[in-house]
């Protein structure tokens, strides 16, 4: 098992952490805003939906409600919500907001959507806010904002990329949320 999680960390690092930083910045040097948001939102998202974690809970979810909930569903609306917020980190970053306006924000609409939410889904949010920080997310969305803002400004890259995973697991939890204002 130890040999196997080694050869998957290797191969991360090898590949989808220059892919990240690569696309990273390319879109910055687009110079375009629109194409930071879409690429921003689609690289988000193509990545929740390739995270084993995120497979796992939609499963567990779908068994445990005897599939009320049903797992496509909630791995859509949870990859929504994280390309949705990758790309508010993105341009975050691209105009030097502090993020602490955006956890503030992002967190207070939490407290609010829970008081609406039906009370089975708020666990499930939070859940679905922690799988999205698992080993194949974080890597990729750590490089995508490494290579976006060595390209967009001279600050720290690290104190970007570290703050993009932060407000991106806020994204799911806002969107299950959502989800069981719905249901």
């Amino acid at each position: 098992m130890m040999l196997g999680l080694v050869f998957f960390l290797a191969g991360i690092k090898t590949s989808l952490l220059e892919f990240g930083e690569a696309i990273g910045k390319t879109i910055t040097l687009s110079g375009k805003l629109w194409i930071v948001i879409v690429f921003g939102f689609l690289m988000g998202f193509v990545v929740t939906v390739a995270e084993p974690a995120v497979q796992v809970l939609a499963l567990q979810i779908d068994q445990v409600s005897s599939g009320d909930i049903n797992r496509l569903l909630l791995i859509l609306f949870i990859s929504i919500g994280v390309g949705i917020f990758v790309a508010l980190s993105l341009l975050r970053i691209l105009f030097n907001v502090p993020m602490i306006y955006l956890l503030a924000g992002g967190y207070a609409l939490v407290f609010v959507l829970s008081i609406f939410s039906s009370p089975q889904f708020i666990p499930v949010s939070f859940d679905a806010g922690g799988v999205t920080t698992g080993p194949m997310t974080v890597p990729f969305i750590l490089a995508l904002g490494m290579g976006f803002s060595s390209i967009t400004r001279s600050r720290k890259t690290s104190e970007d990329s570290f703050g993009l995973v932060a407000l991106a697991s806020i994204g799911p939890i806002i969107a299950v949320l959502i989800l069981g204002m719905i249901f």
